[in-house]
């Protein structure tokens, strides 16, 4: 039923083997990823192919809205493996403009789990209530507390006990946050990077 995925996946390989020989031999070896990215799971947005990388660059953990919630340990695993095994320097945390789950939790109507998960998003946009209503649009708001919540799991990022502990250790790790834009494909940065001295240039 899925054939044309295993027929694009076939004349993808050849592709990287055309254009590289030793390309799936040398990612067989090791994966060293610099980056750890933490993003939405929105299908517009791939997140080796929206930075340039190949296979083996970019360590990804990806859910709904681009949360860091410290109860969820998916999230926290991912965290861990990417510090601790793969020694990362990047965090990244990119949510992007126009996010479903950001606009489903403003919703008064309840989406039933989806709705448990993205609870968060709803008190930190009554929390911004002030700066949001300065918006000129609902699109606007929207986009806004794309941003806050970027800015939000940050703050959760640099407070979490993997990463705190690889501060204490001396491991050089910062944490970005970055929001994308789906209508021009580009990306923002939100200016709230963190490392072990605080604020990151």
């Amino acid at each position: 039923m899925l054939e044309h995925l295993f027929q694009n996946n076939a004349a993808w390989a050849r592709a990287r083997v055309t254009a590289d020989p030793e390309f799936f031999r040398r990612l067989a070896r090791q994966q060293a990823p610099e980056y750890l990215w933490i993003g939405c799971s929105d299908s517009r947005v791939p997140a080796n192919e929206i930075i340039g990388l190949d296979p083996g660059e970019v360590f990804v953990h990806r859910n709904v809205a681009n949360l860091v919630i410290h109860s969820d340990m998916n999230c926290f695993s991912v965290l861990q493996f990417a510090v601790e095994v793969l020694n990362v320097r990047h965090v990244i945390v990119c949510g992007h403009y126009g996010c479903g789950g950001v606009r489903t939790a403003l919703d008064e109507v309840s989406h039933g789990v989806i709705s448990n998960w993205l609870r968060p998003i709803r008190e930190l946009a009554d929390l911004r209530s002030a700066e949001l209503e300065e918006t000129e649009s609902r699109a606007a708001y929207e986009d806004k507390l794309c941003e806050f919540n970027v800015q939000r799991q940050v703050d959760n990022l640099s407070n979490s006990t993997v990463v705190v502990d690889a501060w204490r250790r001396g491991q050089d790790i910062t944490i970005h946050g970055w929001c994308y834009g789906l209508k021009d494909g580009l990306l923002r940065d939100l200016r709230v990077s963190r490392n072990a001295g605080g604020f990151a240039a």
